[in-house]
């Protein structure tokens, strides 16, 4: 296999993991991060992954972004959501003309890319990967996940997309597909049960398992709001959007449901990383950036999204005070959906 360059931005969980799996299959990867500490333990020690107590560690380059000047030809960008303007502003002087950058991120952030690197550089990826970034230099493997990558704009798989899912199978099984905002809208339905059982100190699978009435309300809106637009939403991993959409059948949801935990508990990673955010680095949580496009639409559309504004809501309170994390707050959640049938 040849090698190939590329450069990680934000070598936090998702992108310190893709980092590990590329630099270990022999390609040249740098990992750019904000954090002088990250960047230091990683040239010291290399980047390490922890596998249920088993770390591994490769050797690669890192550095701070004010010491790093390029140039830039394959970015694998994994910023937080709320942070990919700037990035994009560093990214812009420094990405060469025939390069890209792929947004393998959470959200939809795709159009800020291109309105600074344009459409013709930026790539699109929906990212189902469980990690944590636990200490400098150090990230925990949570678990198999689901990568796809890209052309923005449902365009054909192209050539540079093909050769990159093929060097990303160092890490797993990496999918191309002209179907990418699919994924990412079926994520954002997902991702909105994820987030709200950041409210409570409690495992993921056992609040979706217990809740189920705010689950199917919340993945239901977003859902709306995805058919709304005319998106054929893709299933992965053990999630099935269509069980959840409005109207359909019950004994199909349960059975989704059912699954949905049953994978979930195969997992290392019981926690989401916005519960991460919250109860461990005390940092404000990026969900809130990544459903305003959910939110823009809904109220372009008019269409109600009680249930997640209460989500989003209630994650504000609590990067405000994150002891105040409670079960109730979910069955409040439960509440709401069981007034709206």
């Amino acid at each position: 296999m040849s090698s190939t360059s590329y450069a990680v931005v934000g070598g936090g969980a998702i992108g310190g993991t893709l980092a590990f799996h590329l630099a270990r299959a022999g390609h040249h990867v740098t990992v750019v991060d904000a954090d002088p500490a990250h960047v230091a333990a990683i040239n010291e020690h290399g980047l390490i992954l922890d596998r249920a107590g088993s770390p591994e560690s490769v050797r690669l380059s890192a550095a701070v972004p004010d010491a790093f000047s390029g140039p830039l030809d394959r970015v694998l960008l994994a910023v937080k959501a709320q942070a990919t303007e700037s990035a994009a502003r560093w990214l812009a002087p420094r990405l060469g003309p025939d390069g890209y950058v792929v947004s393998v991120q959470n959200g939809f952030n795709e159009p800020v890319l291109a309105d600074h690197l344009g459409w013709e550089r930026t790539l699109a990826a929906f990212v189902n990967i469980f990690a944590d970034r636990t200490e400098p230099g150090v990230i925990a493997d949570g678990g198999p996940g689901a990568l796809v990558i890209g052309e923005p704009g449902g365009e054909p798989v192209s050539e540079r997309v093909r050769l990159l899912v093929d060097d990303l199978q160092a890490w797993g099984p990496a999918q191309a597909s002209d179907n990418v905002e699919g994924f990412l809208w079926a994520k954002a339905g997902f991702g909105a049960m994820l987030a709200a059982t950041a409210l409570a100190d409690e495992a993921m699978a056992d609040l979706i398992d217990r809740h189920r009435p705010a689950m199917r309300a919340l993945a239901g809106e977003v859902f709306d709001v995805a058919h709304a637009l005319g998106i054929r939403l893709e299933p992965f991993d053990a999630f099935n959007p269509d069980a959840f959409v409005r109207g359909s059948d019950r004994d199909e949801l349960a059975q989704a449901v059912d699954r949905l935990t049953a994978w979930l508990r195969t997992q290392p990673k019981n926690r989401s990383g916005i519960w991460r955010d919250l109860a461990v680095r005390r940092r404000e949580v990026e969900v809130t950036t990544h459903y305003d496009t959910v939110l823009a639409e809904a109220d372009r559309l008019g269409i109600g999204t009680p249930v997640l504004r209460a989500v989003m809501a209630g994650l504000r309170e609590l990067e405000d005070d994150p002891g105040s994390m409670s079960e109730q707050r979910i069955d409040e959640l439960d509440r709401i959906a069981g007034s709206l049938v």
